[in-house]
């Protein structure tokens, strides 16, 4: 499959970087961005917004750029949380992937489960903390039970994430979380396989089973060579393939999400849970998305060029 773009187009900017706690992931998908749409002879520029003094100064110097596309290459705060996609809206400045209003919804960990619940695709049991009030252990093991993940509710990339199996533990879990935000979910560890569904133009693309060699998908196991293994397809019978993908178009869609996204779920073999929408997935060696458009033939070069060509048509 392959996307030709008019090469007289103006220039793509990218976005990478940030302040966000997930900067240095930022900083390799924007380059990865670069490097694969220079291979479709784009032209194209990166820009940091964390060497500009405001928002403010970035913006101007996007809107007398005036570029073809902000392709968005941050994660986590700021980037991806529908502040910068609001900004961009308002200034009338094109950029890829979903707006605002559900990259807000999405980057909300909790407002997304509920949602899940609301359309019927299972969720584990969980307690939402506020850092003001007073936290009572006792009542969080009751309500969802150890083993449990202590984690941001706004976050990505496993940042700050722990999974904690003893009572005496989860106080620090909390604590530590509660340094990266004020909002910290508790739910409970669903024991099986870890799986992703990448969507793109409403569409589920192969699912990609995730593997640890070691512990859990963390930070760690992400973004270093040979401590996870990746299988894509994920070997799955084709209902219970059909059943995750329409879970994750279902849930990418009440979200009110646009262009492309990557969908994750735990599955214990009976039910897959939802765990969240990631809507500025990576486009690192290793990341998630690239491998799920390879399997459904589509070279990373044309994924994002797709992407661009799906994010000039969307809505609103």
């Amino acid at each position: 499959m392959y996307y030709c773009f008019d090469n007289d187009m103006r220039k793509i900017i990218i976005l990478g970087g940030g302040n966000s706690a997930e900067r240095e992931v930022s900083l390799v998908t924007a380059q990865t961005i670069k490097e694969n749409l220079e291979l479709r002879d784009i032209k194209v520029e990166v820009l940091d917004p964390a060497d500009y003094s405001d928002w403010v100064t970035l913006l101007k110097h996007l809107h007398n750029e005036s570029p073809e596309m902000i392709f968005i290459g941050l994660h986590g705060a700021a980037g991806e949380d529908g502040r910068l996609q609001g900004m961009l809206e308002i200034c009338g400045l094109p950029f890829t992937g979903s707006g605002s209003r559900a990259s807000a919804l999405a980057m909300d960990k909790n407002a997304a489960l509920c949602l899940a619940t609301d359309s019927d695709i299972s969720v584990a049991p969980r307690q939402l903390l506020f850092k003001e009030e007073q936290t009572d252990i006792e009542e969080i093991i009751r309500k969802v039970s150890l083993p449990l993940v202590v984690k941001p509710n706004s976050s990505g990339s496993s940042v700050g994430i722990r999974i904690v199996d003893k009572q005496s533990d989860l106080m620090e879990a909390i604590s530590a979380a509660w340094e990266l935000e004020n909002y910290v979910l508790c739910e409970q560890f669903i024991a099986g396989r870890e799986l992703t569904v990448t969507i793109l133009d409403g569409k589920a693309l192969p699912v990609v089973e995730i593997k640890p060699l070691d512990g859990w998908y963390d930070y760690t196991n992400k973004y270093i060579h040979g401590k996870t293994e990746y299988i894509c397809p994920a070997e799955l019978t084709q209902e219970e393939t059909l059943m995750v993908q329409k879970q994750a178009e279902l849930i990418f869609r009440k979200l009110g999400c646009q262009v492309y996204g990557r969908v994750d779920f735990r599955y214990d073999g009976n039910r897959f849970c939802f765990l969240e929408v990631n809507t500025l997935p990576g486009m690192t060696s290793l990341s998630l998305t690239p491998m799920a458009a390879k399997a459904a033939d589509i070279q990373l070069p044309d994924l994002l060029l797709k992407i661009i060509e799906l994010s000039k048509n969307k809505k609103g």
